[in-house]
């Protein structure tokens, strides 16, 4: 028995509007839906793509809807899955963040940002003590955290130079104290549990397409670096080398290979070019941005598109009657060229993966970058919040109200376990209350 395609399809295209609450609720929907309800793969065969795709760059939910799209339906399977993943959350980032410069300084909207701003405070570094809690399980994982958050916020040193220590690290660890770096189970609980037989199920031979071969390797590895190298090209041609668009399009490619950790990996090598480096937005935009991905459906790292999108939009604002197809554009150059390392890595690597089942291990290193991350991600939460709650900077007041939205938005998360979704509506309610308080008593 197999699944037919459209029937797949019709699932990827809702999960595409129904996947918040970020991988970790990503995962557990797909969980729910594919191993216990629809029973189209086993419980171990799904763990094992989870597996591979935690160890790769980028974002893992969507390697894994691809994945698994792969193994069902050859690639074009695995494609089809992976880009409706994504594409509503494209369009609808693309909309709010045209939405976000149009009518952004309107009282009311501008209202609601200034209430979400100090949530997504609380959101980074709810996140830092997440992934920390799972990763940073002996001291010298919690060296190598500290380390790498001083590292960025006294020194300031990149985040690519950040992962290549952390790397170099862990190998050394690996070869002096083994038991540091040694790798347990993640994402959940170990033990499997038996829902029934599955059509991809544990001993189901792994499918024709799906076993390696050398040929076909170097094709798609071919294909790969065509879908690469002929967009880069044609934006060189018509905007010039030292323009933005191909700046964007080499920035998040290195971006999608130095994504270790998840999408709030990410975020710190973003912030560092889009506002350091490159100066496409302010680090309060970029705050924005965040909140508005947190609220989309599909992979928090969408917040490129914002991103993108205000790179374009802002840069064309000058001398264009619209400036929005600039906008869009950078919004899908910066999705294009921060996805499409994710399809080489499932649609190339996937058949070596197929067949090593039950026996995936991480490495040393990239337990090494995890720590890291950790402490790179407390210092993004640090950032914002110098930002939110000095809004005018060392010299300027205090935003009491902003810091105060703060304590209850992380109250929320950390005590009451509320989603993130609650506390960024309750956090932009309070902004409004904020606002007519304020006009009220004139």
């Amino acid at each position: 028995m197999s699944i037919p395609l459209g029937e797949a399809l019709k699932f990827w295209v809702k999960l595409g509007f129904i996947s918040f609450g970020g991988p970790a609720g990503q995962i557990a929907v797909l969980h729910e839906e594919l191993v216990e309800k629809r029973r189209w793969i086993s419980e171990r065969r799904f763990l094992h793509a989870l597996n591979y795709c935690m160890l790769l760059p980028g974002p893992e939910a969507q390697q894994l809807v691809t994945y698994i799209g792969w193994l069902m339906h050859r690639s074009w399977g695995g494609i089809l899955a992976g880009t409706l993943f994504i594409l509503p959350s494209l369009f609808i980032l693309i909309g709010l963040s045209w939405v976000y410069l149009t009518f952004g300084q309107v009282p009311w909207i501008a209202a609601i940002f200034f209430g979400i701003k100090p949530a997504v405070v609380a959101i980074v570094l709810h996140a830092a003590l997440r992934i920390g809690k799972r990763t940073l399980r002996n001291q010298a994982l919690q060296w190598i955290a500290l380390g790498s958050f001083l590292a960025i916020f006294i020194l300031n040193l990149a985040f690519p130079i950040i992962v290549l220590i952390a790397a170099a690290i862990g190998f050394w660890g690996s070869k002096r104290y083994p038991e540091y770096f040694a790798q347990i189970a993640s994402h959940g609980n170990s033990q499997q549990k038996n829902y029934g037989s599955a059509v991809i199920d544990n001993d189901t031979p792994t499918p024709e397409h799906a076993q390696f071969n050398i040929r076909k390797t170097i094709r798609h590895s071919a294909i790969a670096l065509t879908c690469w190298l002929m967009p880069i090209a044609a934006l060189i041609t018509i905007f010039g080398w030292r323009t933005l668009y191909p700046e964007i399009a080499w920035f998040f490619t290195k971006a999608a290979l130095l994504t270790f950790g998840g999408a709030y990996a990410v975020l710190p090598y973003v912030y560092q070019g889009a506002i350091d480096q490159f100066h496409w937005l302010s680090a309060n935009q970029m705050i924005d941005g965040l909140a508005l991905g947190e609220a989309t459906p599909g992979p928090l790292i969408m917040v490129v598109a914002f991103v993108g999108y205000l790179a374009g939009h802002i840069q064309h604002l000058i001398g264009n009657s619209n400036p929005f197809w600039f906008g869009v554009l950078g919004a899908c150059v910066a999705t294009w060229f921060t996805f499409l390392p994710s399809f080489f890595f499932i649609l190339v690597g996937g058949p070596l993966i197929e067949s090593t089942h039950g026996n995936l291990k991480f490495t040393a290193p990239l337990t090494a970058i995890t720590a890291a991350v950790v402490g790179v991600i407390a210092n993004l939460g640090l950032f914002f919040a110098y930002h939110v709650f000095l809004p005018h900077g060392l010299g300027g007041s205090i935003s009491w109200l902003s810091m105060i939205i703060c304590v209850l938005a992380g109250l929320a998360l950390f005590k009451f376990q509320k989603g993130v979704l609650t506390v960024l509506g309750g956090s932009a309610l309070a902004g409004l209350l904020a606002h007519s308080a304020s006009v009220l008593m004139g």
